[in-house]
């Protein structure tokens, strides 16, 4: 995507879609109504604890991005839509595909078909696989593909509006014992570097004082 978006702009725009599909009768969504989405503990990875003000500042920019716009619909609540089946010509199966990417993050296909059931019918795996190739095959691309994790047979996919994936930390799949040596190694690194800084800036804070000591002797 050649737009890149923050944390809470995925999370808004992914529960704006998934709204729409999942639950059409509720769309366009109120600011609180579209606040509590973003916070809920169910299909959502990470879960967040956001506010209203956040979620403002979110619309505000994917708004300039024309990526969503306050409906005309509103009424005297104002209500707020994507519009990225119109910018981007996505079609309803891309958009559940995109939206479960959105709101939870990387996933295989057997797992977007389960997820994204409840937004649009899938006939079976290939069906998600032909969407998410035309995913990837978009100028720029929408998803990728990402490398497989030790241990797991199946590859996973991940959305492009927030850049390319950060692959996993490497010391992800290690053993426990392993992963929690390498972690103390760190911290102690961590601390040893903060008590140098300490030192330094007690020394600094030693000269300063001689310095005025040396200053008041002038008047005395």
């Amino acid at each position: 995507m050649e737009t890149i978006l923050t944390e809470i702009e995925i999370r808004v725009l992914g529960c704006l879609i998934e709204k729409e599909l999942a639950t059409p009768e509720h769309y366009p969504l109120t600011l609180n109504t579209l606040t509590s989405a973003c916070n809920q503990k169910s299909n959502r990875d990470p879960v967040m604890q956001l506010d209203e003000a956040e979620v403002v500042r979110a619309l505000d920019a994917l708004r300039f991005k024309q990526l969503a716009l306050l409906s005309a619909e509103g009424g005297r609540v104002p209500k707020y839509r994507h519009i990225l089946a119109e910018k981007l010509r996505l079609s309803p199966a891309e958009l559940a595909v995109l939206a479960e990417l959105l709101v939870r993050g990387p996933q295989t296909v057997g797992e977007l078909r389960t997820r994204a059931e409840r937004m649009h019918p899938f006939a079976d795996l290939a069906a998600v696989d032909e969407v998410l190739e035309e995913l990837l095959a978009r100028t720029p691309p929408l998803a990728t593909k990402l490398p497989r994790q030790p241990g797991r047979k199946e590859q996973r996919y991940a959305q492009l509006f927030a850049g390319e994936p950060v692959p996993a930390a490497a010391d992800e799949h290690l053993p426990a014992p392993e992963a929690a040596r390498i972690k103390v190694i760190a911290e102690n690194d961590r601390v040893a570097r903060l008590e140098e800084e300490v030192a330094s800036m007690r020394a600094e804070v030693a000269g300063l004082s001689r310095l005025v000591e040396e200053f008041k002797k002038q008047f005395e």
